[in-house]
């Protein structure tokens, strides 16, 4: 049986996006969101708040940089990788999710635009925005493409729930 590394995650950034470049030149894209979680605490479902570090390597992290902002709602599909390094004579370790698709799904903080109902935009909608529309084309395969084009929150509305 083969392994299965894939992570799918809706929440909101916790700081605006960082975009540095490695010492030969890629573009690394990295920033946290935090996913709310119900649980009941007794007698009352509570909201407990999950952090993740993400990262978006290369074209497509330059491309999403400047939308990547705090608040801002996002769905990101990526995999887990853990990142080892020795530290004062301790190993440490860390989990990041390595991005392989990103939408922006809704408002934040500075989107008081008025690009619809939740405030925001997916990139199916950014259809007059020329300069970014041809840059996303060149940075997503044929593959990906499908969720950029759907529009709206990217989901029909035949969901039964």
């Amino acid at each position: 049986m083969a392994d299965i590394n894939h992570v799918v995650l809706v929440g909101r950034l916790t700081r605006d996006a960082e975009l540095k470049y490695t010492a030969n030149g890629q573009a690394v894209c990295k920033f946290s969101i935090a996913v709310n979680r119900r649980k009941k605490s007794g007698e009352q479902w509570v909201e407990e708040a999950n952090f993740f570090d993400i990262v978006v390597w290369g074209r497509q992290g330059e491309a999403l940089n400047q939308y990547l902002v705090k608040g801002k709602l996002i769905g990101v599909d990526g995999e887990l990788r853990q990142d080892r390094w020795e530290q004062d004579g301790q190993n440490r370790s860390k989990i990041e999710i390595i991005a392989n698709n990103l939408q922006l799904l809704g408002g934040g903080a500075s989107s008081q635009s008025g690009n619809g109902a939740s405030g925001g935009a997916s990139y199916g909608e950014r259809k007059n925005d020329s300069a970014y529309h041809d840059h996303a084309r060149s940075t997503h395969s044929s593959s990906e493409d499908h969720s950029f084009s759907q529009g709206g929150d990217g989901f029909s509305d035949d969901i039964p729930f």
